[in-house]
């Protein structure tokens, strides 16, 4: 890794590494000590040379022998010399010319070193023992003052390029004298030292007598036809990419002033060279002051009229060498858009624009070249459109204005709104009421019905007896008369004819054996007996709802068949049997035991709360059918997605614990000082005298006294011991004007008859519509939620489907359930897939989706349910308990004083009172019967248990929604990116290298701020490999986010 090749030349030193002999090892201090040194030359980040501590002795000993084997033969002082030795004035021509054959060698050895050799080798270089650097920026400056001559047209004849040299001497003196003025830079004032003291040796020379033109301009066209310029600035760049070479460089009078100014050197090559060395410095922290400089110390060594000047003519110049122009692009895009102030940005920018440089890149725009292409949309992506951002700014301040507009706007509907959904919540609230009370109404007249068809029972048991004795009796004497037409002792008429009779053998007790009906003691029963299929009466005390209307009756009997009047009762007894079945039939069935289900896999258990099936009747379970959803449902895909077993959910009931600490008040003997000192506070904020104060709560007066002064003024209240307190101070005719202001008040104050009943009624009335405000909004949140659950058909399709899946897990370990309770709902999301993915309430998401889209917006019918889960139905019921108490007291106080107030708000407020009681009433039972509609308790599940469960799972069943596109996005993206891979399988080498390009790009954009950085080993080296891949882009660029060269690989790929 080092350079194993002498500087004279010689090879011998190679067979010598050709066959390397093994050393023995040195005891284990010399070891230690050897290895130690072995790392601090290999400058390793601390966690690799921790891994080489690590390595046993053998392992460490062939380490430094590796080193030792590849150390570099030539040290520092090597370079150094042969390098002064090129700087001696007073060398003969002759010795120059062999010299200068070798400096250019001696120069590329130098930068393999400096490129190559380990962290201590440069480190001895750049010490202050050898001033590697000083040598170097000295010899650059010696060969870019050739060059810079040669370029000035010393081929023009010795006195043209004496008088150039000449004034070239003079104005740098003229510069250097200026140093000292205050307004020039530090770098300015050293910066062209080395400079001026070679072109006044060259002036001297001249005005000495000697030949300008046969010694120094030839020695100066000597170094100028070399590589010197272009290796030396190598060689620095090898010693910046150290993070302390780099810094002794940022930090040195003429270093980058020197490298600056390598840019008037004829070789494109060693042009290109400086600029993408400068860009990189100008992205690393602090290095684009420094860079822009060198560049005023350029305007003024060159006489510029303008910055960049020299720059801009070498890239319209050489427009056909493209790396430089490359380079060039690159190093403007950088040194205009990476600065962080937006002014000075704009200011850069119309620096170049002056110069010409707009109109040179419309022309290049459409160039052959696809770098330079890059680099030119790059800096137009970059470029500030300071127009358009006026305009765009003009845009904003009038969309802000409109948005005000619109906040403003939407402030007065959202009030609009808020007025509206109130009126809708009192108006569902009296639908309910009127609901309710058409509920009692029919409920009365389906009793009264009841009893009447009871009594028709009853009568119709008691025909039936009668008939059937009747039909006995008229038995006994057709089978007499038949008997005795056998005998012969009588003669019947028709008797031949037949059709019209019956077999005597069949009584109407036993017609239910032939397939008709049988009466017996429980009543009547339907085809096969009491035992058989069919369905008993019941008695009058289990009297079942109204029929509905009976069958027509049966067509008469033709005259012809020649039968009895007991046979025409017969028939009329079989249709009041039919009717009796028919009424039977309609009543509604038993519940049927549900078979279990058998399932493919066996799946995990949903662990939710399963109703009694004496607790369903009645509820919501009793009108749902989760059998006939199984049939519709795709039960396999659902066995594949959950068959293992889920986790049960960990509810944290522990909740924070507070602490109140009270203090006791310490009682004194007239007035507590604090009860004083807060008494005289209230006081103040009445601004009234005691006799008004007094006067007013004697005379109920809310106008001369606010409620909420009387509220304050309640918990000052006369203790009984204050009370006997100021007794005693009265029985003992002390004055009272040497009481304070608090403590005679406080006296008046407890002189009022029955004070705490008039300081309540005085807080109820001043406080009455403002309570009846709060909680009728409440009651009526209550009604409308109650109203729209129980009545939504769509909510009660989603939890048959729920029951549906729920019974198909649990069947075969559990049995099949009839219902579950609401609470159940929140576990529907601890149910998993085998994934892991998918949640059971998402599965729901998705069936609701493809098998029953209309019930995807059932959550539309649950109206209110969010306001009624913040309403305690407890607390306003008793609330409104509370203001009936008031308004009684202050009945009691009418009836035995005349306050002409007080009758005035009872006039007014009774009426509000009744309504509120009948509200709460109706709330209390709409809320009681929805609670008992799905099968709960209104004492264990009040409104504020009972409405957040379907708030809850309204959120977390659109979240699933949600999250099931998602899923399907993502899911189409792969395979469309799979899709693609599979595409780019016929050139995956062309495609994956255009595919990172792109990747790198979009990362760069989606930076948010310029990328700067930190000065540390190889970041010189990072910088310039990153800038020749991706283009540089500015934090904030006019357009959006685009690169020239990914919309033509992206057009690429779509051919």
């Amino acid at each position: 890794m080092g350079n194993i090749e002498s500087v004279d030349g010689q090879s011998d030193n190679m067979k010598h590494h050709m066959m390397p002999m093994k050393v023995p090892m040195p005891d284990q201090s010399e070891l230690e000590e050897r290895f130690a040194l072995v790392l601090n030359s290999m400058n390793l980040p601390p966690d690799k040379a921790r891994l080489l501590r690590q390595y046993d002795n053998d392992k460490k000993w062939d380490l430094i022998c590796d080193q030792e084997r590849f150390q570099v033969k030539n040290p520092p002082h090597t370079y150094i010399s042969k390098l002064r030795g090129y700087l001696d004035p007073g060398v003969t021509r002759k010795k120059f010319r062999r010299r200068v054959q070798e400096s250019t060698k001696v120069l590329r050895e130098l930068e393999i070193s400096l490129r190559t050799n380990h962290i201590g080798w440069v480190r001895e270089f750049l010490n202050d023992e050898n001033r590697g650097l000083d040598i170097l920026v000295e010899y650059l400056s010696f060969a870019q003052c050739a060059v810079m001559l040669n370029f000035e047209g010393l081929d023009n004849g010795e006195e043209g390029s004496l008088d150039k040299a000449t004034s070239w001497s003079r104005s740098i003196e003229d510069l250097h004298q200026s140093g000292a003025q205050p307004f020039c830079n530090t770098l300015v004032r050293s910066a062209r030292q080395s400079v001026l003291r070679y072109l006044l040796t060259f002036a001297l020379c001249c005005s000495y007598g000697t030949a300008p033109n046969s010694k120094t301009i030839k020695n100066s066209r000597l170094v100028s036809q070399k590589d010197d310029v272009h290796v030396c600035i190598m060689c620095l760049r090898a010693i910046m990419n150290y993070q302390y070479g780099f810094n002794l460089v940022m930090s040195h009078a003429h270093a980058v002033n020197e490298i600056a100014l390598s840019l008037n050197n004829k070789n494109s090559r060693t042009k290109a060279l400086v600029l993408e060395l400068l860009a990189a410095v100008c992205l690393v922290r602090g290095g684009h002051e420094i860079i822009l400089s060198a560049f005023d110390n350029f305007k003024e060594v060159c006489k510029e009229k303008h910055r960049f000047e020299k720059l801009m003519e070498y890239f319209h110049v050489e427009d056909g060498n493209i790396d430089f122009m490359v380079a060039c692009m690159q190093f403007i895009n950088i040194m205009v858009h990476s600065v962080e102030d937006m002014n000075f940005r704009v200011h850069l920018q119309y620096e170049f624009t002056k110069l010409g440089l707009d109109d040179y890149l419309e022309k290049s725009k459409y160039t052959e070249s696809d770098k330079l292409s890059v680099q030119i949309q790059a800096y137009l992506d970059n470029v500030f459109d300071v127009g358009g951002l006026l305009e765009d700014a003009e845009t904003k301040n009038v969309a802000l204005e409109k948005v005000e507009e619109l906040e403003e706007h939407l402030s007065h509907v959202t009030e609009k709104l808020l007025e509206v959904e109130n009126e809708t919540i009192m108006k569902v609230a009296d639908l309910e009421k009127q609901l309710l009370q058409k509920d009692k109404d029919l409920h009365v007249i389906r009793v009264r019905r009841a009893g009447s068809t009871n009594t028709q029972v009853h009568t119709l048991r008691r025909m039936i007896k009668e008939k059937d004795a009747a039909f006995q009796r008229s038995f006994n004497i057709e089978k007499r008369l038949l008997e005795m037409e056998q005998q012969g002792t009588i003669r019947l008429r028709g008797g031949g004819g037949g059709g019209g009779g019956r077999d005597p053998g069949v009584p109407l007790g036993d017609f239910g054996q032939n397939g008709g009906f049988s009466v017996g003691p429980g009543g009547v029963t339907g085809p096969g007996g009491p035992g058989g299929p069919g369905t008993s009466l019941p008695s009058a005390s289990e009297a079942p709802p109204p029929p509905p209307p009976p069958p027509p009756p049966p067509p008469p009997l033709p005259s012809a068949l020649g039968t009895s009047e007991c046979v025409m009762e017969m028939c009329m007894i079989v249709y009041i049997m039919a009717v009796l079945v028919f009424y039977v039939k309609c009543r509604s069935a038993a519940i049927r035991i549900k078979k279990p289900i058998k399932t493919k896999f066996r799946l995990p258990i949903f662990n939710w709360t399963a109703l009694k099936p004496n607790q369903i009747n009645g509820t919501v379970f009793s009108e749902i059918d989760d059998e006939r959803v199984l049939e519709e449902l795709d039960v396999e895909k659902f066995e594949e997605l959950f068959k293992t077993k889920a986790q049960g959910p960990l509810v944290d009931l522990s909740g924070p614990k507070t602490k109140v600490s009270q203090k006791a008040a310490n009682k004194v003997s007239l007035l507590d000082a604090n009860r004083s000192k807060n008494l005289a506070i209230t006081l103040r904020k009445a601004n009234k005298s005691t006799e008004e104060i007094c006067k007013a709560i004697q005379s109920f007066d809310l106008k001369a006294l606010p409620v909420d002064f009387v509220e304050c003024l309640m918990r000052f209240l006369p203790t009984e011991a204050e009370g006997k307190t100021m007794r005693q101070y009265e029985r003992e005719r002390r004055p009272l004007d040497a009481l304070t202001d608090e403590d005679r008040f406080m006296l008046f104050f407890s002189k009022i008859e029955r004070l705490t009943q008039r300081m309540n009624i005085i807080t109820f009335v001043g406080n009455f519509s403002e309570n009846v405000g709060m909680l009728t909004p409440q009651l009526n949140a209550i009604i409308a939620a109650s109203a729209s659950v129980k009545s939504s058909p769509k909510l009660k399709r989603m939890l048959e489907i729920i029951l549906a899946l729920g019974n198909y897990m649990n069947s075969s370990k559990r049995g099949s359930v009839y219902g579950f309770k609401l609470q159940s709902l929140d576990l529907l999301l601890d149910t998993k897939s085998t994934d892991r993915k998918m949640t059971l309430l998402h599965y729901i998401a998705v069936v609701v989706k493809e098998k029953y889209p209309e019930l995807a917006n059932f959550f539309n019918e649950l109206h209110f349910v969010d306001k009624a889960a913040a309403v305690s139905l407890e607390n306003v019921l008793l609330d409104v308990r509370e203001l009936g108490k008031g308004m009684d007291l202050i009945r009691r106080e009418c009836s035995l004083h005349d306050h002409s107030v007080l009758k005035g708000f009872l006039q007014t407020s009774d009426t509000q009172l009744d309504k509120l009681q009948k509200d709460a009433k109706t709330a209390e039972e709409a809320f009681n019967n929805v609670v008992n509609y799905f099968g709960e308790s209104s004492k264990t599940t009040p409104p504020s248990v009972f409405f957040p469960v379907f708030v809850r799972f309204i959120r977390a069943y659109k979240d699933a929604v949600v999250d099931n596109e998602q899923r399907k996005k993502q899911e189409e993206a792969m395979r469309e990116k799979l899709l693609a891979q599979e595409a780019k399988q016929h050139d995956p080498k062309k495609r994956q290298q255009q595919q990172e390009l792109i990747s790198e790009l979009r990362k760069r954009q989606a930076k948010d701020h310029r990328p700067v950085y930190e000065g540390k080993d190889g970041t010189i080296e990072d910088i310039i490999t990153v800038l020749k891949s991706v283009p540089f882009t500015a934090r904030t660029a006019k357009r959006s986010s685009r690169f020239f060269c990914e919309a033509q690989l992206c057009d690429d790929s779509n051919c």
